[in-house]
């Protein structure tokens, strides 16, 4: 049985790929901020390791481990400044991540899966999605510390033998999904009118069950090693198709409404959400053609099923 531990455990990707692996035969072990009120402190599955930082400790939580999961980062702007947002990225997700994969190859684990970010690859696409092994152009400090630990890591495993593998994910949805996708949800359950008809962006998305699929395939494939994937359901939608594809599911029809982009782009902007507005009608396609040639990965939910069990969940 191969002894996996996993970052970031009490996070949303990090709750179903624990069960998803321990289901598939892994030993799971879990690493949180600090425990929750449910876990017993004498379990040894569950360690408590504080902030994750550049002095952070691994040790005990790496004893005897063969692969780890690195899920745990910084992911929330707080008001800084600039300088400000790329010093506090690259504390949790550039140096606390090295910290931690150096202390790995000194307990002997073999591999490490290190979940980054599309924001590597950049914010948008225009005439081609994003590929594996397109030059990376991340555009804000979260993506520019995903990049510089990829690129630290990946030397790492050169320089000592630590199979290293990273995977960059768009946006990703699933059951107990928050922030803006549980907001999409609610927002058409409610049959709300919006004005986002006649999109004709196209995103690629990426099912919980998806990419705890491609994170279980690289654990364990030998050309995994070493290399980038992308990853998404393997379907790219609009953002009309989307809330389509949302409605069917609630029995209710998307209440869409027609309004010059032009004019929604100036309400958000003058707004402060230019990020919002990108979203919506920007496109984000990636190409995940390099996973089945190199590994033999499909994705195992479809985009319609995938989005269906979701709003389920969501709704009640």
């Amino acid at each position: 049985m191969s002894k996996v531990l996993i970052t970031g455990s009490n996070a949303f990707i990090g709750q179903f790929l624990t069960q998803s692996l321990s289901e598939d035969g892994f030993d799971c072990m879990s690493t949180y901020r600090c425990l929750p009120e449910h876990i017993s402190l004498n379990t040894k599955k569950y360690f408590a390791v504080g902030n994750i930082d550049a002095q952070t400790q691994w040790k005990t939580a790496l004893t005897a481990v063969d692969s780890v999961v690195h899920l745990a980062a910084r992911v929330h702007v707080m008001q800084e400044t600039e300088a400000g947002f790329l010093a506090a990225f690259r504390a949790v997700n550039t140096e606390g991540s090295m910290n931690m994969a150096r202390q790995a190859v000194a307990s002997g684990v073999k591999r490490f899966v290190y979940l980054t970010s599309i924001k590597v690859n950049g914010g948008q696409t225009t005439n081609k999605p994003f590929y594996a092994d397109d030059q990376p152009n991340p555009r804000d400090p979260y993506g520019v510390s995903k990049f510089e630990a990829e690129q630290q890591l990946l030397a790492l495993g050169k320089e000592t033998g630590l199979e290293v593998v990273i995977i960059r994910p768009p946006l990703v949805y699933g059951p107990e999904v928050k922030d803006n996708f549980n907001r999409l949800i609610k927002l058409l359950d409610k049959s709300l009118p919006l004005p986002l008809a006649g999109i004709n962006n196209a995103r690629s998305l990426v099912n919980i069950e998806n990419l705890c699929s491609l994170i279980q395939t690289c654990l364990t494939h030998p050309e995994a090693v070493g290399e980038v994937f992308l990853v998404s359901d393997g379907q790219d939608l609009s953002t009309s198709e989307l809330f389509d594809y949302i409605a069917q599911p609630l029995d209710k029809k998307s209440r869409l409404f027609y309004l010059p982009a032009g004019l929604i782009k100036f309400m958000t902007f003058i707004r402060g959400r230019k990020a919002e507005y990108e979203r919506l009608f920007g496109s984000l396609q990636v190409d995940i053609a390099k996973n089945e040639q190199l590994l033999g990965w499909q994705a195992v939910v479809s985009v319609q099923s995938g989005i269906a069990n979701t709003v389920k969940k969501v709704v009640g």
